[in-house]
């Protein structure tokens, strides 16, 4: 495949800050990608390139980030040929030459990477043009059928609402189907039950960055002991008064996000600290609240449940919880190999959110994929909070096996977008598709 042109543009994502498209050609071909953009990040995060001019969005154009797509990377990409993803990938890390893409951004990289896939879906079977998730297997190795159980956050709190609440993500599991197009549905349906309890209850029914409702829960204290065991009671509520059984066809994960509420600037290797719920809390102390929480509550996944800096007390929530418990790393591990390695190794975790934009190639997120599954981790496909039409996580999902897909909640068209494409995909394979839930 020879690359004749590549264009980039600065355009808005779903939270209205710019960011940047690609357009990838070969021949008559097109192919184009948009990055998303994350609120809460991991300090280990690929580097995300903003101009910091405050005349322009705030100081978040990403004008620089569109230079050096059309000024650096197109000159030593077109006119060239690229038989395969990593090839090309590997280039654009040359071309960057730092570890964590600071110089370029990622946000440079990745958009030329994705649009790349997505051309090489195109051209390298002309006879039989697939979709990108089967391509995606192709260079994966593996069947490419597999819906995905989607983990659908339908409450926000932390950084993607201003309501008081610490967690930053409430999510419903809608596993025990033997469809993705039958979970989908009973999702859609929770989340509207969802809506009428709250307007019941004389809550506001907006939503957050993501999708999810984001009322405050108490207006005399939001944060105040037991405001999160208030939330895990209303989302029982609507799955049970929508006719489901909570705990056999619909589950509870969370993302605490806690790096966001630990507490900054404590003495050189002192142990964590969390601000929690008006209260100062150990590593151990947020442990045993999550052990009362899955006592009491059907949750099957948590998501950053200690600070990514807390590796000790990750070692010691894995040892206590990961039997009965999906335990996930992002900022712990940001979709980056040398962090998972240390997670391997340490025995920490047992599940990688996976989110293409922390490490900035598709081929490198793949490489952190296929060491998590070679550990026995689960892998959980990724958005970010500020995301756009670009449905390119959902092929990846089907593409990998991954079984798992965070995308949001059941509003918003950006999140959507992933759910409409796996739809599509779970039709297009027919009788081969498979639910990573209950078969």
């Amino acid at each position: 495949m020879k690359i004749t042109q590549c264009v980039a543009r600065e355009i808005l994502d779903s939270r209205g800050y710019p960011t940047v498209e690609v357009d990838l050609y070969a021949g008559n071909l097109h192919a184009s990608a948009i990055v998303p953009s994350g609120a809460s990040t991991g300090e280990g995060e690929a580097l995300e390139l903003r101009d910091g001019d405050p005349k322009r969005y705030h100081g978040k154009g990403v004008l620089k980030a569109v230079h050096y797509v059309e000024r650096e990377i197109a000159p030593a990409i077109v006119g060239k040929e690229f038989v395969r993803q990593s090839i090309f990938d590997d280039l654009l890390r040359e071309l960057d030459g730092t570890p964590n893409k600071s110089r370029l951004g990622a946000n440079s990289i990745l958009p030329v990477s994705m649009a790349f896939a997505r051309l090489h879906a195109m051209t390298a079977y002309p006879n039989n043009p697939m979709p990108l998730s089967q391509s995606i297997a192709h260079l994966y190795g593996c069947h490419g059928v597999t819906l995905p159980v989607p983990l659908m956050n339908v409450f926000n709190g932390g950084k993607h609402a201003d309501n008081g609440i610490a967690i930053q993500e409430f999510m419903i599991v809608p596993r025990g189907f033997n469809k993705y197009s039958e979970a989908l549905r009973a999702g859609a349906e929770v989340f509207h039950q969802l809506k009428k309890i709250l307007h019941k209850k004389g809550l506001t029914t907006a939503v957050g960055d993501e999708g999810g409702f984001a009322p405050k829960i108490s207006d005399e204290d939001e944060a105040g002991p037991g405001s999160h065991e208030k939330v895990l009671a209303l989302l029982l509520d609507a799955i049970e008064s929508t006719g489901y059984k909570a705990g056999s066809q619909i589950f509870l994960a969370l993302d605490c996000a806690s790096s966001e509420f630990a507490i900054k600037g404590g003495a050189p290797g002192a142990k964590v600290e969390y601000g929690f719920e008006g209260s100062k809390r150990s590593s151990a102390d947020m442990i045993d609240i999550y052990e009362k929480w899955m006592s009491n509550f059907p949750i099957i996944s948590i998501e950053d449940g200690l600070a990514e800096h807390d590796w000790d007390g990750w070692k010691e929530m894995t040892q206590r919880l990961g039997k009965g418990l999906q335990i996930v790393g992002d900022d712990l591990f940001v979709t980056n190999p040398t962090f998972l390695k240390k997670g391997i190794d340490m025995g920490v975790a047992n599940s990688l959110l996976v989110k293409l934009n922390q490490i900035g190639t598709v081929t490198e997120t793949l490489e952190a994929m296929k060491m998590a599954h070679g550990a026995g981790y689960t892998t959980v496909i990724s958005h970010r909070s500020g995301e756009s039409e670009d449905a390119f996580i959902a092929d990846l999902a089907v593409g990998t096996d991954a079984g798992q897909i965070k995308t949001g909640s059941l509003s918003r068209t950006d999140r959507t977008a992933k759910y409409n494409q796996l739809l599509r995909l779970e039709q297009h394979l027919g009788s081969r598709a498979k639910y990573a839930g209950r078969q």
